[in-house]
């Protein structure tokens, strides 16, 4: 059986641990915030129009449309995007919006900053609407770290009841 003093130790070895790969993770990825964009289509507007939000962003990223009927068409002209601070004051909420679509094509969303880039695509039929979203980690400095904490968490975490009682 463990004495008071081997679970003391041990338990301030854990925490040392636990501190130290949080410390990791925001080394890896710094103070940063995404979240995957939400395409719907906006009856409010007189034309047919899109619209794309994403509750949380840190640092401001960029946005650009694309469409696969008008592939490598630019629509900064008939597009507009605001960012608006959350409550917080860290993250901010991005909203774009598209005007003048057309039926029978898909558009997509692109939000990127230097930590992520988040896609939501969105097809509009005259009897359907179709979405489809997905997130992809860019900074590989940040995934290496998280992967490595993990790692190295899970290899010790079977360790500990031996650790304990010795």
């Amino acid at each position: 059986m463990a004495s008071l003093g081997q679970i003391l130790f041990w338990s301030i070895i854990s925490i040392i641990f636990i501190l130290a790969g949080a410390i990791a993770l925001i080394i890896g990825f710094g103070i940063s915030a995404f979240s995957m964009p939400e395409v719907n289509v906006d009856y409010n507007a007189s034309s047919e129009t899109l619209r794309c939000e994403a509750p949380r962003w840190f640092p401001q990223p960029t946005v650009v449309w694309a469409s696969q009927v008008d592939q490598g068409a630019s629509f900064s002209e008939v597009s507009n995007t605001s960012f608006e601070l959350n409550s917080e004051n860290v993250t901010m909420k991005v909203v774009s919006v598209l005007y003048n679509v057309t039926i029978n094509n898909t558009y997509s969303c692109m939000i990127e900053n230097d930590i992520a880039k988040a896609t939501g695509d969105i097809k509009v039929t005259e009897s359907e609407i179709k979405r489809r979203s997905h997130l992809q980690l860019l900074n590989s400095k940040a995934s290496l770290c998280v992967s490595s904490f993990l790692a190295i968490s899970w290899a010790l975490l079977p360790l500990a009841p031996y650790l304990m009682l010795k």
